[in-house]
C-alpha cells in the first residue's frame, strides 16, 4: 500500500523516509551476513591450505620425494604449491595425477573440517604454465571465430582448464563460450555472441 500522506510541519522529510532506508539497510546487512556464511574467512581458508599441505608433505615423505611446500590463500581459495626437482610424476600426463592428488588433499581437508574445500594444488608450477598455454588456445579460438563466424570446438579439458579458457573468452567482446559433454570428454565451444 502506498503512503500518500503529506508530512506535517513538525515532521521532517528524513523522518518520513527513514523506515524505507532502515529496511534497505537491514536487507543489505542480511545479504552481507549470508555472503559471509557462504564464503569462509581468510583464516579458515589458510587453515584448509595448512591441512592440505600437511597431507601432501606426508605423501611426499612416503614417496621419498623432495619438495618445498607453500600454503597460501589466493583468489578466495586455499592454495598449496609444491616446488622442487623431479616432481613430474606427481603431475602425470596432462595433469591427471595432479588432479587426483588435489582431490585427495580436498578429502583430507573435508575429513578434518567437515566442510568441502575449493583447494587448488599446484606441483612444479604446472598449473601456472598450463594457464598461459590455455590463454593462447582461447585467444586462437576467438580469432578463428571472429574471422570465420563459425563456432570452434576445443579438445576435452579438465574443470580447471575449462575455467581458464572461459575466463579468457569472457574477457573478450563479440564471443561467448559454453561447456558441453560429460566428463572426461567435456569440452568448450567458442561461438560468436548473439
Amino acid at each position: 500500500m502506498t503512503d500518500t500522506s503529506i508530512p506535517s510541519a513538525e515532521q521532517s522529510l528524513d523522518e518520513e523516509t527513514a523506515p524505507a532506508a532502515v529496511a534497505d539497510d537491514v536487507e543489505e546487512i542480511e545479504a552481507e551476513a549470508a555472503r559471509e556464511k557462504k564464503a569462509p574467512a581468510e583464516s579458515e581458508l589458510f587453515r584448509q591450505s595448512e591441512i592440505a599441505a600437511d597431507y601432501v608433505e606426508g605423501l611426499l615423505d612416503i614417496l621419498d620425494y623432495d619438495g618445498d611446500i607453500d600454503e597460501l590463500v589466493s583468489g578466495g581459495r586455499p592454495v598449496v604449491e609444491v616446488v622442487g626437482a623431479s616432481l613430474q610424476n606427481l603431475v602425470g600426463q596432462r595433469g591427471a595425477t595432479l588432479e587426483a592428488l588435489q582431490e585427495l588433499a580436498r578429502l583430507a581437508v573435508f575429513r578434518q573440517t567437515g566442510t568441502p574445500s575449493r583447494l587448488l594444488l599446484d606441483v612444479g608450477g604446472y598449473r601456472a604454465n598450463r594457464r598461459k598455454e590455455l590463454a593462447a588456445v582461447a585467444k586462437n579460438a576467438v580469432e578463428k571465430v571472429k574471422e570465420y563466424g563459425e563456432p570452434v570446438r576445443l579438445e576435452p579439458m579438465s574443470a580447471f582448464e575449462r575455467k581458464c579458457v572461459h575466463d579468457v573468452v569472457n574477457a573478450m567482446s563479440g564471443v561467448e563460450s559454453e561447456s558441453e559433454g560429460v566428463e572426461p570428454n567435456r569440452r568448450i565451444i567458442v561461438r560468436p555472441a548473439d
